[in-house]
């Protein structure tokens, strides 16, 4: 087998990202599954960088390479978790867990028009792989089906984008179909080589749709992603990579078609579109996904919109970034909102006629669970990026924030157990772009509002950090959840329904009213002493149950002070900090 190629100085792959070891046998199972995503995300990680050069359509942004790469870390972070639920049991996961963990991994992570167009992909070959009652293929896929799941890919993209476009991603995802159709092979392999070879000459093929690609002398550059996935499905199933490689260099249009053929009239890329990319994911019911559907198709272009289920990922060009987020509000509930604005990215590129913007000497970015937090964060001079329940952000979304806070060092503040080796790659890579970067290990975001509070720019690096740590550290945190199931505690079984409440991290009661769990989590973390309380309420919490935990902290703990604030829809009814 072919070594592999070198990674990006400064963009390795988190570590549970590393390259599983292959089995063989060419089955598509969850071990192949898991390869495949561990493999995506190291070639995509290497090509990137090229993808983002050729990208110029249909808006020349040059963000294409790096959009895929973000949204297959989450696919790939996704199927991880599912091999992680069940390191401890007897089993290992079905091929049905790791396709379904794949594809919402890549919708709820997905970045850009190739990003969203991808989740879709897997999406479709998902539902084909996970059809209900289909014994046969419980354990494993076999050609026949993997075939039937490349087509179900390549028909739901188009279903999928409201004005579809010849010689994108959608024309190599076709092609890739009817070679997994033509192959007629019983074995996965050879089914996911003849996609790949298929999808590579189509990819050649993409310049005589679009005379931008031929202007540009370039392939589609969400195609050419597209072609790298299927590579790397041909490795995780044979152990070796096709003969020819996914990746090309940069302006290499992998076939004869140096300029569109005089008596052809392809495709055009406006010269000039919307001003903004807005992406959310919404929370809605098909109805009203479809309404929605209609309204942002009046609103702008470039309009996708993937999922079902209940959860939907939705992205738009649009002029009036601000309707096409109420729109999404009628529709359902939108959330993890990012909208970008293409003029401010060509302003950032490296040839753009006016001088980059100064570098400020230091920038803090913290995680953050919920809106109301964000708002406070801001204030304190934090760059933030929003964690959903159940959505961690992956490495690359905290590498872009870093590089966001556009300073020459970085104070990184995870707010989250669970997101130390996340952060620990993504500062891995921020410093591979040469900024300074230190990780305090922040377990909740009211550890990290007591770093926050002493963090003082004009001082010494090291010193900040260190003055930071040290408040964080002083800081004991827990919180109030609700019991979703029934399960086992440190402190016994509970409920469905139950209100726990947790010190640093454990479950120390079990109880059934929020106010009363609450004022005995308080008292049990005040028993060794404390300064200041700091309670963050989920908006749904009512204001009289701030009142009267105040009123109990001052009452039954003298010269204790209280601070409350409201975080937002946060995941959990309260997160409490003892300075």
């Amino acid at each position: 087998m072919p070594e592999p190629e070198g990674e990006p100085a400064g963009s390795p792959p988190p570590a549970p990202h590393q390259r599983p070891p292959h089995r063989g046998g060419g089955l598509l199972d969850a071990p192949a599954v898991r390869r495949w995503s561990a493999l995506a995300l190291a070639a995509l990680g290497r090509a990137r960088e090229d993808i983002d050069a050729i990208n110029v359509y249909p808006v020349a942004d040059g963000d294409t390479g790096t959009n895929l790469y973000l949204t297959v870390e989450s696919a790939a972070q996704a199927v991880e978790a599912v091999f992680a639920a069940h390191e401890t049991g007897a089993t290992r996961p079905a091929l049905s867990d790791a396709v379904r963990a794949m594809a919402h991994g890549a919708l709820i992570g997905a970045r850009g028009n190739s990003g969203t167009i991808l989740a879709q992909l897997l999406r479709g070959m998902a539902q084909v792989l996970t059809t209900p009652g289909d014994e046969a293929h419980a354990a494993h896929a076999d050609g026949p089906l993997l075939a039937r799941a490349l087509r179900r890919a390549a028909d739901s993209a188009y279903g999928a984008v409201a004005h579809p476009v010849e010689g994108t991603v959608l024309t190599v995802a076709t092609a890739a179909a009817d070679g997994a159709d033509a192959a007629g092979a019983a074995d996965c392999a050879a089914v996911a080589r003849a996609a790949h070879d298929a999808a590579l000459a189509a990819l050649g093929e993409t310049p005589r749709h679009l005379a931008v690609l031929a202007r540009a002398g370039v392939v589609d550059a969400g195609g050419r992603g597209f072609v790298t996935v299927l590579h790397t499905l041909v490795e995780a199933l044979t152990g070796e990579a096709p003969a020819r490689p996914g990746p090309r260099p940069p302006g290499d249009l992998v076939g004869p078609c140096a300029a569109a053929p005089a008596d052809h009239t392809p495709g055009e890329a406006a010269t000039e579109g919307p001003a903004y990319e807005v992406i959310y994911l919404l929370d809605a019911e098909d109805a009203a996904v479809e309404r929605l559907r209609g309204r942002l198709d009046a609103l702008g272009d470039s309009l996708v919109v993937v999922g079902g289920d209940g959860l939907w990922n939705v992205h738009v060009h649009v002029d009036d970034a601000g309707a096409a987020v109420e729109a999404g509000i009628e529709a359902g509930r939108p959330h993890r909102v990012r909208i970008t604005h293409f003029g401010a990215q060509t302003a950032a590129r490296p040839d753009a006629a006016q001088p980059p913007r100064e570098r400020a000497p230091r920038a803090v970015v913290a995680v953050v669970p919920g809106e109301g937090l964000a708002e406070l964060y801001a204030q304190g001079g934090a760059t933030t990026v929003h964690a959903r329940a159940g959505e961690p952000p992956a490495s690359g979304e905290l590498a872009e924030a870093i590089r966001r806070a556009h300073a020459h060092e970085v104070v990184l503040l995870p707010n989250d157990p669970e997101l130390r080796h996340t952060a620990a790659a993504a500062a891995e890579q921020a410093r591979g772009d040469g900024i300074r970067v230190a990780l305090i290990p922040t377990r909740s975001a009211v550890q990290g509002i007591a770093a926050l509070a002493v963090h003082e720019g004009g001082r010494r690096f090291d010193e900040d950090v260190v003055a930071m740590t040290s408040a964080a550290g002083a800081t004991r945190h827990g919180a109030i959840s609700v019991a979703e199931r029934q399960s086992w505690t440190t402190v016994g079984i509970c409920q469905a329904g139950d209100v726990l409440g947790l010190v640093d991290g454990d479950v120390a009661v079990i109880g059934t009213d929020l106010t009363d769990t609450a004022r005995t989590v308080l008292d049990r973390m005040l028993s060794a002493g404390g300064e200041m309380v700091t309670l963050v309420l989920d908006d749904e919490v009512p204001e009289q149950v701030a009142d009267l935990l105040e009123r109990h902290v001052r009452t039954r703990h003298l010269a204790v002070d209280t601070v409350v604030y409201r975080g937002g829809r946060q995941g959990s009814p309260m997160l409490i900090g003892v300075e």
